[in-house]
């Protein structure tokens, strides 16, 4: 007989809340926080460094480290974001589209805080579901075969519409780019390089943390150097706290956001990536300021950051229960798991209880150790935007070269920072949205395994298999609905306006007022939208 979720709890929080393991679990959080400050290092990466040192540790106390430095990195290569547009980590880059922004506006301050208030909440709720719906959500996740995971990135490319503003062959095009340059490696199905150049650095494809660095780091300083060296910010300290307005318009979004991290996060290889791009993409579509996305909105910095950070605590769903990593930093605590001598899969929780259920309540003090450590530092984070622009570019630079260099030991990966940065710096000259680009990037090698599987399944076929699965046919439904349902609404609305011209003889006055500023609004919505432009501040003031 299965004991009840407060008693596994109770047995959980025992185990963790041991001198030791406390101690631990604050330095993994504290490391995480600075890998994920610095460009290039990540979580995957800073798991898989320190592995070899927890070998001596009990098994719980250096999973517990790990997990640690996972959740850390999420918040620290948020703060590089949002202060300097540099992400540590792909799924911080939408972090960037408003979070920069507000940066430039004085609040970052607000920014940061609001970041790591909704992390917080979202894995908080995250862990409770985890622990209370956990084999509920494995049975769902464990019916998602390669066809429901094509749909899924089907889906997720279809989210492209929602970046790409106004113009969507633009962004259609953009996002078909960043597919083709995913592409660069070795083929899925044939094992064949492709694209390489006979370069055996390119095997393993573009890596998105190095194309990540250029197009946002190295491209937005370039395209600040072109525009004059800006000023450095100087917000008083009361600019930098968040206001009771900051945090009704962000709990909806924190919702959301959350909702769409947990149920991307369950599923397996899917990741945070996708979820944070998702979830903006939500906020495009339902929130009540969608019309301020891009111009330095709080709901497009909290629904992003909340959704990775409910979508990495729900990765330990499928990796706990299933055995299958739910994303990259999962596929190397799997590795972790498998050193310790410990099998991941559906007998872990009832042969090991106490390392499980220790595991999951480290979480939640991982996480309140997280939001104690890093909120009251905004404000003191906030003030590296005092700085003066002619050391802080420099350092930037340099950060982001060392930490790309740092991946690999290799060349090549400074190389690609550099040959992207320039490519970044062009497309914000060319007001080109960078979103459907970077969409595309991440979510073509994910489209393209799943596309090989299940067209091997299918014996070379892909469409009996998509419609001999319900789920993959409702997806792939939204994905439609997604397309076509704006366009929809746009020819529903225009009909009613034609309809009430032509019968409102006595109202021409009013008729016309009415479409005017709809027509004004619809506008204003599409030039914000083209914006996602939205990593190029307001026009600096010069520096003497």
């Amino acid at each position: 007989m299965e004991r009840p979720v407060i008693d596994n709890l109770v047995v959980g929080f025992s185990a963790a809340l041991t001198p030791e393991n406390l101690f631990w679990c604050f330095v993994g959080v504290l490391l995480g926080t600075v890998i994920g400050i610095l460009p290039g290092l990540g979580s995957a990466t800073g798991v898989a460094i320190l592995i070899p040192v927890t070998l001596t540790f009990d098994p719980l106390t250096a999973l517990i480290m790990l997990a640690g430095i996972y959740h850390g990195s999420q918040f620290g290569a948020t703060t590089t974001a949002i202060l300097v547009a540099t992400p540590g980590e792909a799924s911080s880059v939408v972090s960037t589209f408003d979070g920069y922004r507000m940066a430039r506006a004085g609040r970052a301050g607000p920014a940061l805080a609001i970041s790591a208030i909704g992390s917080f909440t979202a894995a908080f709720v995250a862990l409770i579901a985890l622990t209370t719906l956990a084999p509920i959500f494995a049975d769902i996740a464990l019916g998602f075969g390669p066809p429901e995971i094509l749909a899924v990135m089907a889906l997720g490319l279809c989210t492209i519409v929602v970046f790409s503003g106004g113009n969507l062959l633009m962004g259609a095009a953009l996002g078909l780019v960043g597919v083709l340059i995913s592409s660069v490696g070795v083929d899925v199905g044939s094992g064949t390089p492709r694209y390489t150049f006979d370069q055996v650095g390119l095997f393993g494809g573009l890596p998105y943390v190095e194309v990540m660095i250029g197009l946002f780091a190295i491209g937005e300083l370039l395209n600040q150097l072109h525009r004059g060296m800006a000023t450095p910010i100087r917000a008083r300290f009361r600019d930098l706290l968040l206001t009771r307005e900051d945090l009704r318009r962000s709990a909806p979004a924190t919702a959301r956001g959350t909702l769409v991290g947990f149920v991307l996060g369950c599923l397996p290889g899917a990741g945070t990536t996708l979820a944070s791009f998702m979830a903006y993409g939500v906020e495009k579509r339902f929130s009540r300021n969608r019309a301020q996305l891009g111009t330095g909105a709080i709901e497009g910095v909290v629904a992003p950051d909340a959704a990775t950070s409910s979508g990495s605590n729900a990765n330990f769903i499928p990796t706990l229960v299933l055995g299958v990593p739910g994303g990259a930093t999962t596929a190397v605590l799997l590795g972790a798991f498998l050193v310790y001598g410990i099998q991941p899969g559906p007998l872990l929780f009832e042969n090991q209880p106490t390392l499980v259920w220790g595991l999951l309540a480290s979480f939640f003090i991982g996480n309140a150790i997280l939001l104690l450590l890093n909120l009251p530092l905004a404000p003191v984070f906030a003030q590296l935007l005092r700085i003066r622009y002619s050391i802080l570019y420099p350092l930037i630079i340099v950060t982001s070269l060392v930490g790309a260099y740092s991946i690999k030991n290799s060349m090549l990966s400074v190389w690609i920072v550099i040959v992207f940065g320039f490519v970044g710096y062009a497309m914000k000259r060319l007001n080109l949205p960078v979103a459907p680009l970077v969409l595309g990037l991440v979510i073509g090698p994910l489209f393209e395994t799943a596309l090989v599987q299940t067209s091997a399944l299918g014996e070379g076929s892909v469409l009996p298999l998509l419609a001999s699965s319900g789920t993959a046919l409702a997806i792939l439904g939204v994905a439609l609905l997604l397309i076509v349902g704006p366009a929809a609404v746009r020819a529903l609305r225009s009909a009613r306006r034609g309809d009430g011209g032509a019968n409102g003889h006595n109202n021409t006055d009013t008729t016309g007022i009415t479409e005017a500023e709809t027509s004004g609004s619809t506008d204003g919505h599409a030039a914000n939208d083209g914006a996602d432009t939205v990593h190029q501040p307001p026009p600096p003031e010069r520096q003497s």
